[in-house]
């Protein structure tokens, strides 16, 4: 649910004015107003969710070409920011040229409900046109996934269409040596040669309940897991997960639309009921073998990870026990399915899954673990340890290796949870790692194969996200998109209004640094302002206080009166375990106390309006709205709740187990941690929001607290979404959903009184 399920655009541009700033710089609307600009405007609702985007041009998947002449992307249309292209750079000229129009090649079909789904997982949905794509090893052509069906483009512009199907074909891949295509169709496992186009399905059985190749809910939902096969790299083998979802329970969800509504039965493992059963195949290309995989008696586990050795000769298995506080790393023989476990990590409350995982020729392997109590990597050896990175700061993804060279690449935060960097270090664990990105920015990285070049993407609260090429050692060596706002930019008409960001911290009660950040309208001596107050505040993503662009919305609001403020409480992570571990077995606690704690902050601000504080969340977010208008009645002058999570034994178990445990469990954790039994102290104005066709944090939530409400005859203001799931999509509806919530503080007298 809570990877990156934080609704609004929101998160990340919200802007901070205390003296505590970690670090200066000037803004970009300073460096920028020396050049001839758009005379101002003020920005509207229709204006922020209309196209073309605001944040100029938002390229995503970009990649290296196996040659490394090229960097393909995703490219949104300036008509259309919902509408992907798939476009080329060459790395030497510059050049740019779109290689795939996904208005002429595609044929508008609509996609069907499995691939709807995972865009949901994936934080994609209402995306159209081309959402992926996969390069041939050869880096002659490009496998195109549109509008349910497979073409394979060239770079002269040639393209092929390879299926046309009333099924679709789910997760397409070419295979690591580009003889093959493989593809998941009607649930079952088919590989395409490329050379012959002949099909060959290597799995039978696929049922309502039963699917090959795809990941099951949890796993793309909590687990970061999107895969369902993996080939070993010399394209001899597959391994290919079955999925038996037979006594997973049924949430009969209703995608109730304007035009009626549509009943799907959507397997959902509800906390403390059963998960699917997920097993392990080995299989070969022509249909020949298949081999079952040995992942241990018990069938009640998670596969957490799957990876192949560089020769293809073991198969590595990431196990994950029920109640996530063990992992094992299996290493498999793929000729006949049996496993040893080669390391096992434990923990006192949970385990966080990593994708840190990388096979090295010798035998060796490196890993990521939290044993420090600090994200960190290592090299293991048998049993012997060597720590590549150390300090209380954390790793997040490794993106480059280069064993001849010595060298790993990855992302971190060591120089402050507010920032994320690129850094490189040696496998020897010898020396620091070195710093390969600049400061005052959140910077992501990728790499190709051979990591003789990085692509860095970064944004601050100043500036929308940029993307360079640079080499190895950060040294940028050209803009693919350097989006600066200048005069051509669609933000510029608005630069002039946008407010500077200065970042701070409060203690928390167990004298934790709380980050925060604040956006204000420009200060009148004696005026005091009402503030808009966005958490989210869950484990695992949804950070609010980071040096990244995140929308224009909190602009917006500064530019309707209202100061804008957000902290991040404990148990959010990319601060280390015993940060996070704060709220095991105790959702609605810490979260609570330290965004109390922000508010008391915020009252003893002389420009603040103690009497006009309104807050706002989305998911976990709308759960803290009720769990703080709960603890803490008349502190908050209105409360706006997103789509919450009310009972958590209605959210699936991996995510919910993870921190609260086992419902059934003696001194369960789940009754306090509900949003339900305190109802009653509910006393200031709320407004509930839902998608009625949500299928992560389904309709049954909200419904469960409207009725324990109207049991305990307290009043609050409904906006039902029809058709809309966890994530709304839509100009027109993102303009009604915002213009309700304005509408609702205006109701309620918390809202600026003169704009």
């Amino acid at each position: 649910m809570f990877r990156t399920a934080v609704l609004i655009s929101l998160t990340g541009a919200l802007i901070m004015t205390t003296p505590l700033a970690a670090r200066t710089q000037k803004p970009a609307a300073q460096l920028l107003k020396a050049q001839p600009m758009p005379v101002s405007k003020p920005l509207t609702l229709e204006r922020i969710f209309a196209s073309p985007d605001l944040a100029g041009a938002q390229p995503r998947a970009l990649r290296l070409s196996p040659d490394g002449k090229l960097v393909t992307l995703l490219k949104n249309r300036r008509e259309d920011r919902d509408r992907f292209d798939l476009w080329a750079i060459d790395t030497t000229t510059g050049k740019e040229r779109m290689l795939v129009d996904s208005l002429k090649v595609g044929s508008g079909a609509e996609i069907s409900e499995a691939e709807k789904m995972q865009r949901e997982r994936a934080r994609i949905g209402g995306t159209r046109g081309i959402v992926s794509y996969d390069w041939s090893p050869d880096g002659k052509r490009i496998l195109v996934p549109l509008d349910g069906d497979l073409f394979l483009a060239a770079l002269d512009g040639n393209i092929v269409r390879l299926t046309n199907t009333a099924d679709g074909e789910l997760n397409p891949a070419v295979s690591p040596k580009g003889r093959y295509l493989s593809f998941v169709r009607g649930g079952n496992f088919v590989v395409l040669d490329i050379a012959t186009r002949a099909e060959t399905q290597l799995t039978q059985g696929a049922s309502e309940t039963v699917s090959w190749g795809v990941a099951e809910f949890v796993a793309q939902e909590e687990m970061d897991r999107q895969e369902g096969y993996w080939w070993s790299p010399d394209d001899a083998r597959i391994a290919v997960a079955r999925v038996d979802e037979g006594g997973v329970g049924v949430v009969n969800r209703a995608a109730i639309g304007a035009e009626g509504t549509k009943i799907y039965p959507q397997r959902y493992p509800a906390a403390g009921t059963p998960n699917a059963i997920v097993e392990l195949y080995v299989l070969d290309p022509a249909g020949e073998h298949q081999v079952k995989v040995d992942l241990g008696p018990d069938k009640d586990i998670y596969l957490a990870r799957v990876d192949w050795s560089k020769d293809g000769k073991t198969l590595y298995i990431q196990r994950e026990s029920r109640d996530q506080k063990r992992l094992d790393l299996l290493a498999v023989d793929p000729a006949t399915g049996t496993s040893r476990v080669i390391l096992t990590e434990t923990a006192r409350t949970w385990l966080n899954l990593h994708n840190n995982f990388r096979a090295l020729p010798d035998g060796s392997f490196l890993w990521w673990s939290e044993r420090s109590g600090h994200g960190h990597l290592y090299r293991v050896a048998g049993e012997k340890w060597t720590a590549i990175t150390s300090g209380n700061w954390e790793v997040r993804d490794i993106i480059g290796l280069d064993v001849k060279h010595d060298t790993v690449w990855f992302t971190g935060n060591r120089e402050t949870p507010l920032e994320q960097h690129v850094y490189s270090a040696s496998l020897s664990g010898k020396g620091e790692a070195k710093l390969l990105t600049d400061a005052g920015w959140w910077n992501g990285g990728v790499m190709d194969g051979a990591a003789s070049r990085i692509i860095v993407s970064r944004s601050n609260p100043d500036q929308p996200v940029q993307h360079y090429l640079a080499d190895r050692d950060g040294k940028r060596q050209r803009w693919l998109s350097e989006n600066r706002i200048d005069a051509g930019h669609p933000y510029a008409p608005y630069l002039a209004n946008h407010a500077e960001t200065r970042f701070g911290k409060i203690p928390a009660a167990d004298g934790s640094d709380l980050y925060t950040k604040l956006l204000t309208p420009k200060l009148e001596p004696g005026k005091r302002y009402p503030v808009f107050m966005i958490h989210y505040g869950g484990p695992g993503a949804g950070r609010q206080v980071t040096r990244s662009w995140g929308g224009v919305m909190a602009q917006y609001l500064v530019q309707r009166g209202w100061i804008v403020f957000a902290i991040d409480n404990r148990g959010t992570p990319d601060r280390g375990k015993a940060f996070e571990d704060q709220i095991y077995r105790a959702m609605g606690g810490v979260e609570v106390e330290d965004q109390l704690a922000g508010v008391n902050w915020l009252k003893a601000q002389p420009f603040v309006d103690p009497a006009r504080i309104a807050t706002y969340g989305w998911s976990y977010g709308g759960y803290m709205t009720l769990k703080l208008l709960e603890k803490a009645p008349g502190v908050f002058a209105a409360g706006i709740s997103g789509a919450p999570v009310t009972k958590w034994e209605l959210y699936d178990t991996h995510y919910t187990e993870r921190y609260l445990g086992d419902p059934s469990a003696k001194r369960s954790a789940y009754p306090a941690s509900d949003a339900l039994a305190d109802v009653a102290k509910i006393s200031d104005p709320l407004l509930l929001m839902h998608g009625m066709a949500d299928d992560n944090v389904v309709l049954e939530h909200s419904t469960a607290f409207m009725s324990a409400m109207q049991e305990a005859a307290r009043p609050f203001d409904l906006m039902l979404y029809p058709g809309q799931t966890h994530r709304f999509t839509g100009d027109g509806v993102n303009v009604h959903e915002w213009r309700t919530i304005e509408r609702f503080l205006e109701k309620y007298g918390v809202a600026p009184t003169a704009h």
